[in-house]
């Protein structure tokens, strides 16, 4: 008896062993990362939690299509936060940037374009994004210069800055809102006209598809090509197949959510257009602030994993005094990294703004704390050399998530900042966790 029992353990001890080598050999094979894989399981707990907890309003196609492009303008900061945290820098000044480069570029097309061109003239909202952009990133060169070549510490810097440009913000105007903006600026805010609809959100889904297909097939020819390992064949195709479902799914909830009433019987109406007895069901599709999210994520990341440039960033983080022995100038790399974080303040700001239709003095305000624990939660390490632009903007998601959850269920807005503190400092620990294993 005692044979049979200790032999049954001993089945049950192989087959565990067999099943953990199995999901190890999985994830070994397609060299998925792990880390990544845990944010994506902690986000889905929130989102099933959340969508049990409101009775069903959560998980809706409004919600998250919403959820979507309320995470645009944070994701976009968060991007470049990466590659400051990376340098063991910090910036503390973002939220203020956003909301001064958005006072200018409301000034810009409320009061002083339509002047010269007139209101909702074709140039306006290219010139005041222009403008907005060069502001952004003069605002981050100052800052970089006065860390590298003063030797100020970057929170010193950063935290003026914060200061600084809210002041500035408010004496723009006098601390009057500006608005409205112009028709055409309007459409980086999402909404109904801020989306490209439901044909050319499928046309953008399978272009997606086909262009994870390709990186994959070129990551496989250049890795023959320098006989480095490759990934099995079987892992490939999971790879496009677990791409592609996503990415068609996202476009099929983006779909579901369709404008509202009111605004599609207008539309009706105006175009001659016989109301249907169930209604007019016209697709919002993809927003257009996310496809700007997105874009920026896949310029970002071609930044920091293709270019020379974002290979002295991580050079820097990892060890300052090596990078600067080996050649590379540090100071100027810091610049650029403080200047790229400007002109993607000007670039949320201008979503932000857009989506508000106005610019206020208050605008932007904490999002320095939203940016820097989206970047954190996305594996970027306050120890600097270690940092992913796609954890980046996932950690966006969880944020805005939680802030979107809290606010169906009702909790105040103190509460909500307790919860996003406590989320901030139990990412830094796991942070810290996570280093001291790996070492």
């Amino acid at each position: 008896m005692a044979d049979t029992v200790q032999s049954t353990n001993n089945s049950t001890t192989s087959a565990a062993k067999a099943e953990g080598n199995i999901i190890a050999r999985f994830f070994r094979a397609t060299e998925i990362d792990t880390r990544m894989l845990g944010m994506i399981g902690a986000l889905l707990i929130i989102w099933v939690g959340f969508h049990i907890m409101t009775g069903g309003l959560f998980l809706t196609p409004r919600n998250l299509w919403n959820l979507s492009v309320q995470t645009a303008s944070v994701a976009v900061m968060a991007t470049g936060m990466v590659l400051v945290i990376v340098t063991r820098n910090i910036d503390l000044s973002v939220g203020s940037i956003l909301g001064f480069t958005g006072m200018v570029m409301g000034v810009m097309q409320a009061r002083f374009l339509p002047e010269i061109f007139g209101f909702n003239h074709p140039a306006i909202w290219v010139i005041a994004l222009i403008c907005g952009l060069i502001v952004g990133g003069l605002i981050g060169a100052l800052h970089g210069s006065i860390i590298a070549f003063l030797g100020v510490p970057s929170f010193i810097v950063t935290l003026g800055g914060l200061l600084i440009w809210r002041g500035a913000t408010w004496f723009v105007t006098s601390g009057q809102t500006v608005a409205p903006m112009d028709a055409n600026f309007r459409l980086m805010g999402g909404g109904t006209e801020g989306s490209i609809g439901a044909t050319w959100s499928w046309v953008v889904g399978i272009i997606a598809c086909l262009a994870i297909i390709a990186a994959i097939v070129n990551a496989r020819r250049q890795r023959k090509r320098f006989a480095f390992p490759r990934r099995p064949i079987w892992a490939e195709y999971v790879l496009v197949a677990l791409g592609c479902v996503i990415v068609l799914g996202a476009v099929s909830i983006a779909n579901d959510y369709y404008w509202p009433i009111n605004i599609a019987r207008r539309y009706a109406e105006a175009n001659n257009i016989a109301w249907p007895e169930g209604g007019l069901l016209i697709s919002q599709g993809i927003a257009i602030p996310v496809l700007m999210a997105i874009a920026v994520g896949i310029v970002m990341t071609f930044i920091a994993t293709r270019l020379r440039f974002g290979r002295y960033v991580f050079a820097i983080g990892g060890n300052p005094e090596a990078a600067e022995l080996a050649g590379i100038k540090t100071r100027w790399v810091t610049v650029k990294i403080f200047a790229l974080m400007g002109i993607l303040c000007a670039i949320a700001a201008a979503i932000s703004t857009a989506r508000l239709n106005a610019a206020t003095n208050a605008q932007g305000e904490l999002d320095e704390l939203y940016t820097i624990a989206a970047a954190v939660i996305g594996g970027t390490s306050l120890a600097g050399g270690m940092g992913s632009i796609a954890g980046a903007m996932l950690g966006a998601l969880v944020m805005q998530s939680l802030q979107s959850g809290m606010v169906l269920l009702g909790i105040d807005t103190p509460f909500q900042r307790i919860v996003v503190g406590i989320v901030l400092v139990m990412a830094v620990w796991l942070d810290t966790v996570y280093r001291a294993r790996s070492k």
